[in-house]
């Protein structure tokens, strides 16, 4: 455990290189519209673009942002999710599609665990403020 452990220090400019990597494809995949055609980003997905088994590359994501790379990805997507709110006049339905939701229930019930309140909430703050 140690060994592997250190490895994360002694390959610090690798992995710096790596997750840079990561954020490029995470952003592409969620501005370019994959997500729309390939459905919710998952780890395993970036992993494999970066050539990293999913649970060394989670390790990673970890051990340099202090997040998992599934709590990354959500956090990114809430941040994407709110921008789109806010400056477009597009409908909840088209932004949950937008980042790869199926159905917009699962889109609300996404952000309201991951911003503390429903898309319909949020644009209303917003727009009111």
């Amino acid at each position: 455990m140690r060994f592997y452990e250190r490895q994360f220090i002694t390959r610090e400019d690798m992995n710096h290189d790596a997750l840079a990597r990561f954020e490029r494809l995470l952003d592409d995949y969620l501005y370019l519209g994959t997500a729309a055609k390939e459905g919710i980003p998952t780890v395993k997905y970036f992993a494999d673009k970066i050539c990293l088994s999913p649970n060394y590359f989670g390790d990673l994501v970890k051990q340099e942002t202090g997040k998992t790379a599934q709590e990354y990805i959500q956090l990114k997507m809430i941040t994407i999710a709110k921008e789109r709110m806010l400056d477009s006049a597009g409908t909840i339905k088209q932004i949950a599609e937008s980042l790869g939701f199926q159905h917009p229930q699962h889109f609300v019930r996404f952000f309201k665990r991951q911003g503390g309140c429903t898309p319909k909430e949020f644009r209303n703050r917003m727009t009111v403020s």
